[in-house]
């Protein structure tokens, strides 16, 4: 696309309502910009989505991009309320946690965030693999920039994204002395605190780089059976970084971050009464009458080392190594009620270890990435369910003694893949991409699973076991999955404005081992589970029209959808114990359209637009020798998600700048879990925000209003469905956030 000359004040992504391209969809993050000097227009914008910096116009890529500005002017406190304003894309919130990340995008993704998942949507700090979706909340601070890539992304991108990834971008190091404080006061005690800062430690050379977050807030509603806070916050992070440039050729970074979560573990609220105690309700969604300790403790923490060195003008080698580990300490009160019925502590501890070795290649006319990955990690964990409805079977064993089923388990990975990927001009106007990538990944598992007799919790959990009543699982077995995922792509421009592109990839994301299973129900559990594949193939078009002042995007794609891992738990042995399963279900088709919009009205106003449009159905699944696809719908994928926002900007001269925006955001209702409707679902819901920013002449003070679901909407975000486990009812909700009011102070020099 052509270069344009622009201003520095930049605008918040938005919405803006064509009829154009109705049918049409696509991708586009976007930095609107204002040349207030010369004409307006918006601004070029640059993403890595190819692992090289690039025009969001010439990347033959469905991405959305958000850069620290359109973070700000929009309130972005985590990664979540970035769904609001991305078609087809689900960031929500796991149920009963406080940081956990259930995501999806195009209708792929994982619900379940049980230690040896996998999860279909990668997420990537600065290039670094996240494997687990605990602490995947990820809080926006000392940010640069994020983007959000939709469809497979299996030719670049290390491990699972076969639904596509979300790339969180940390702030670079200028060289110059850089110190920033921003405070924030908002709604039910809320009082965060954020401080960055970088320092040239050897001019020209060596430059560090520090960000601390202090982020809490009071409870939306209490546990009226203790008087604790639900749904409160109360986490510390920080990153820090050490940049040396040793020469013209030579970059290395040294880069370290730690999150401690101590928030509430969250109760629920009961969607149908209680068995045990009917009398027991909540009128506020926030409250719940879970009895059990809220105690909960999330810490993770990583290291990375990268090394760019340029060999020549044509070739640059990376190296990216990383460790990260991460450790869970969480209890889930099932039943939230008065009454032990359904009590589950649980800990989950995960280590990973990742080694990249990259090779970039451009000349006039040829780009290549390519290389080698490593990953090798461990994920285990363990969890009571302490069934109080049945202590009077086992209290011959002693005073105290609860019923209790453990479940107890680990799986190594270690994979390994090659990868090129590379984009050739076959003239001035078109270009091929052809890319490739082999993945190889090795698993060992191992689950125990038992009914017992204890005092407190199982040994596991620091208890004691007084009787082990039944063993349900107990093995240990391995396999090995491989698969050779390609990618090609080929775009047109038309004109300098206007590129064409058409594209087909594949995506991988490899088998494993029930960590639930119970091989007493199901001994085909011990055998494991089979990957999943998906082929999409997607027609796009990106234009930037009306001289520059409208930015449009569109896209429509179709995926096959195989060996779809879906986890199925259901209640048995007259509700002492749950079975799960998880199932390669068959078939699926995944087809549907994007669009993303943003234009410059008037010098001022800029509107901005998206809307997506999914069609995901269940082709085939077989259960008990009958195919009940039509049963069943695809969990977390609304058929329409759209959003539309206005930003205003005015010049005031020497008393600053002023930005006000207002902001809508859509979804259609959403099923749960896939094989059954159940009270869980999510009903649609619409979701107002606007916020007004003012910024000093000088730039160095800004003040922030914000308000959150202006509308107080009411929307659940997830849910458990067990209609009698422990002789309960366990059907619950767990639901967004409520609406708030937050005011922003931020200092820099």
């Amino acid at each position: 696309m052509k270069q344009r000359s622009f201003a520095k004040q930049s605008f918040a992504q938005a919405p803006f309502p064509l009829t154009i391209l109705a049918a049409a969809c696509v991708t586009a993050g976007y930095t609107p910009l204002l040349h207030a000097q010369e004409k307006i227009a918006l601004e070029e914008v640059t993403v890595t989505a190819q692992r090289r910096e690039q025009s969001l116009q010439d990347v033959p890529v469905a991405v959305t991009a958000f850069d620290a500005d359109a973070l700000a002017e929009a309130g972005t406190s985590t990664i979540v309320d970035l769904q609001r304003s991305t078609p087809n894309t689900t960031l929500q919130v796991s149920r009963g946690t406080n940081s956990t990340l259930t995501a999806y995008v195009r209708g792929i993704g994982q619900a379940d965030p049980l230690w040896g998942f996998e999860p279909g949507v990668g997420l990537y700090v600065d290039d670094i693999y996240f494997a687990r979706p605990q602490a995947g909340v990820l809080d926006v601070y000392d940010v640069e920039r994020i983007e959000v890539l939709r469809g497979p992304q299996g030719t670049l991108y290390g491990k699972n994204t076969i639904g596509g990834a979300i790339k969180y971008v940390t702030k670079r190091l200028t060289g110059e002395p850089e110190f920033e404080v921003g405070v924030s006061l908002g709604s039910y005690g809320q009082r965060d605190i954020k401080v960055s800062g970088q320092l040239p430690l050897i001019e020209d050379t060596l430059n560090m780089g520090v960000a601390i977050a202090s982020l809490n807030r009071d409870g939306f509603g209490t546990f009226l059976q203790t008087g604790a806070e639900n749904y409160n916050k109360d986490i510390l992070a920080g990153r820090f970084s050490l940049e040396w440039t040793p020469s013209e050729d030579l970059f290395v970074r040294l880069a370290a971050d730690k999150t401690e979560d101590d928030s509430n573990a969250k109760g629920g609220h009961r969607l149908t009464p209680s068995l045990l105690v009917p009398g027991e309700v909540t009128n506020d969604i926030f409250d719940s009458n879970a009895d059990m300790d809220t105690n909960n403790e999330v810490s993770s923490s990583g290291a990375s080392l990268t090394i760019e060195w340029d060999l020549n003008e044509q070739y640059t080698f990376k190296s990216i190594t990383s460790y990260r580990e991460g450790e869970t300490f969480t209890n889930i009160d099932f039943d939230n009620t008065s009454f032990a019925s359904l009590h589950v502590p649980a800990i989950y501890d995960d280590n990973q270890t990742t080694q990249e070795l990259q090779l970039n290649y451009t000349t006039d006319g040829l780009a290549v990435v390519g290389g080698l990955y490593y990953y090798k990690g461990n994920a285990a964990g363990v969890f009571d369910v302490l069934l109080g409805a049945f202590d009077g079977a086992v209290a011959a064993f002693g005073d105290g003694a609860k019923f209790n089923a453990v479940t107890a388990g680990n799986v190594d990975t270690e994979s390994l893949a090659a990868y090129i990927h590379s984009t050739i001009d076959l003239s001035e106007r078109v270009s091929l991409t052809l890319g490739a990538r082999y993945t190889r990944d090795e698993k060992e598992g191992t689950v125990y699973r038992a009914q017992q007799a204890v005092l407190n919790n199982s040994p596991q959990l620091g208890g004691t076991e007084l009787f082990n009543l039944r063993t349900l699982t107990d093995y240990n077995n391995d396999d090995t999955w491989s698969e050779f995922s390609p990618r090609i792509s080929v775009d047109y421009a038309i004109t300098d404005d206007v590129l064409l592109y058409a594209s087909y990839s594949e995506g991988f994301k490899s088998g494993g081992f029930d960590m639930r299973g119970d091989a007493s129900a199901l001994p085909s559990t011990v055998d494991g589970y089979a990957p999943e594949t998906v082929a999409t193939w997607e027609l796009g078009a990106k234009t930037e029209l009306w001289d520059g002042r409208l930015r449009l995007n569109a896209a429509l794609f179709h995926s096959d959808y195989k060996d779809v891992q879906v986890t199925v738990q259901q209640s048995a042995d007259g509700g002492s114990n749950f079975v799960s399963a998880v199932l390669n279900a068959g078939k699926a088709t995944i087809a549907g359209g994007e669009i993303e919009a943003v234009a410059q009205l008037t010098e001022g106003l800029r509107a901005e637009f998206t809307l997506g449009v999914l069609d995901a159905e269940f082709d085939e699944v077989i259960s008990g020798g009958v195919n009940v696809a039509d049963q069943w719908e695809f969990a977390n994928t609304p058929d329409l998600t759209g959003s539309l926002a206005l930003n205003y900007f005015t010049n005031l001269g020497d008393n600053g700048s002023l930005v006000a925006r207002t902001s809508y955001a859509y979804r259609a209702e959403t099923r749960i879990f896939p094989q059954a409707a159940s009270m869980v679902d999510e009903d649609s819901y619409s979701l107002w925000d606007a916020s007004v920013i003012w910024t000093a002449a000088s730039e160095q003070w800004s003040v922030g209003l914000h308000g959150k679901n202006l509308s107080d909407e009411e929307y659940r975000v997830g849910g458990y469905n067990f209609a009698n486990l422990g002789l309960e009812s366990s059907v619950i909700g767990y639901y967004g956030d409520p609406r708030t009011f937050s005011l922003s102070v931020n200092y820099k020099m």
